[in-house]
């Protein structure tokens, strides 16, 4: 079994300064064991149906959780949202948008596309280490899954 087999949340973010702050969150909550950090909508997709650089990957090991940033490289967040909740092997793979965008349309388009939770980033460090942490604890050892 690879490290991709194990994976808890996969982090879909391409700023590198809020992955690292979101990794810290998790990290300090004893929550970013099983984490893979990918940079563009692109490579999500890729990893969550085994293709490209994630080709033999078990498909059987859904992450727990996708926090799913909207604005990306390749391949936007509402893109990969999109395609996540209209494929049926991905589609209750629970999906948070952790984004700083605050734009009501973003969070309408969300939702009609199945979104899970939408959560704007606080700027305040402090903020934004408290909100994370708290994802992270719901989605993994509150929240009850399919899996």
């Amino acid at each position: 079994m690879s490290v991709h087999d194990e994976v808890e949340i996969l982090l879909v973010e391409d700023n590198p300064t809020d992955a690292e702050l979101t990794i810290e969150a998790l990290r300090e909550g004893g929550l970013a064991n099983y984490l893979i950090w990918v940079k563009d909508g692109a490579e999500a997709l890729d990893f969550v149906f085994g293709r490209g650089a994630y080709a033999g990957r078990s498909l059987d090991a859904a992450p727990k959780v996708i926090m799913l940033d909207l604005r990306l490289p390749k391949v936007d967040g509402l893109e990969v949202l999109k395609v996540l909740k209209t494929d049926p092997n991905t589609r209750t793979i629970p999906v948070v948008v952790l984004t700083s965008s605050k734009e009501d349309r973003d969070v309408a388009k969300s939702y009609q596309l199945g979104v899970n939770s939408f959560v704007s980033k606080p700027v305040e460090f402090d903020e934004f280490a408290k909100v994370v942490a708290h994802l992270g604890l719901y989605w993994l050892l509150v929240n009850r899954s399919l899996k």
